[in-house]
């Protein structure tokens, strides 16, 4: 089963330029393009936050415009950038929970892994906050009667990646003890995936591989100095692909850029022979 993990879109109303300079909005359409032409295609789209720029009906509107192109299903939790009641409106099937539930939390059944959509969105701020109500289902979830193995997805990681304006706003509230429940669990936990932080980021937290993917539209500057300026790159917009290997009972995850380069070209002639 191979998941594309799409992250931190910033769409701007009226395909507005995020911060003067990125076409976010241009952004997500080559990476539907990218994802349609893929061979094998992917089974399916998980967004880890950050649809929006400001959280307004006007910027989901744009998003499902450019959504209805997507060849395969998708589902979506929120980030810092968005709004839960407009992104309820606009996705209700891509955040399939109850009209009385609070939270984007959410499981998806039907595939080979089951997949854990989980809110860490603090409207109106910046840094993450696991409510206990969300860590209260997670809970319950996890301690089903299925052994199936999970992926986690959300927005926040809950780790500092030494960035420094960004691991202030990284997840707060609730952290500690989401990492008991994922301790827990570890053994049917293949990975936890993020957003947010807009670059390639991988570790092992909790006992289980945490991995943090770039946006498909521009990347924090990578910089680790501890008083590094708040600043963006235009490095090459890319996904992460987990693919779930049930034979192994392993989770991969692959970079693939969403823009076109050069190749590919073979190793070797039409004679086999290695070409020097």
């Amino acid at each position: 089963m191979i998941i594309a993990q799409l992250t931190d879109l910033h769409i701007g109303a009226g395909r507005r330029l995020a911060y003067r300079k990125v076409d976010t909005a241009g952004a997500l359409e080559k990476a539907v393009e990218r994802v349609n032409n893929m061979v094998p295609r992917p089974d399916i789209v998980l967004f880890s936050g950050d649809i929006g720029d400001l959280g307004i009906d006007a910027e989901y509107a744009l998003v499902a415009e450019i959504l209805t192109g997507l060849e395969v299903p998708y589902f979506m939790v929120p980030g810092n950038h968005d709004q839960r009641m407009p992104l309820r409106r606009a996705f209700p099937d891509a955040t399939p929970i109850d009209t009385d539930q609070s939270f984007v939390n959410y499981a998806v059944e039907g595939y080979p892994i089951r997949l854990i959509g989980i809110d860490t969105l603090d409207e109106g701020r910046p840094e993450g906050k696991l409510a206990p109500e969300t860590l209260d289902w997670l809970e319950k979830t996890l301690s089903g009667d299925t052994e199936k193995p999970c992926l986690l997805f959300m927005h926040h990681p809950p780790i500092r990646v030494g960035i420094t304006h960004m691991d202030v706003q990284n997840l707060g509230e609730g952290a500690a003890r989401l990492g008991r429940i994922i301790a827990a669990h570890k053994d049917r936990i293949k990975a936890i995936i993020c957003g947010h932080v807009h670059r390639p980021i991988h570790t092992l937290w909790a006992g289980v591989p945490l991995i943090i993917g770039p946006s498909v539209a521009h990347q924090v500057a990578l910089d680790l100095d501890p008083v590094g300026p708040s600043a963006f790159v235009m490095e090459p917009p890319a996904m992460h692909l987990h693919v779930w290997d049930q034979e192994q009972g392993c989770l991969l995850t692959h970079l693939a850029y969403i823009d076109g380069y050069d190749g590919p070209y073979p190793f070797f002639d039409a004679d086999g022979k290695l070409i020097v």
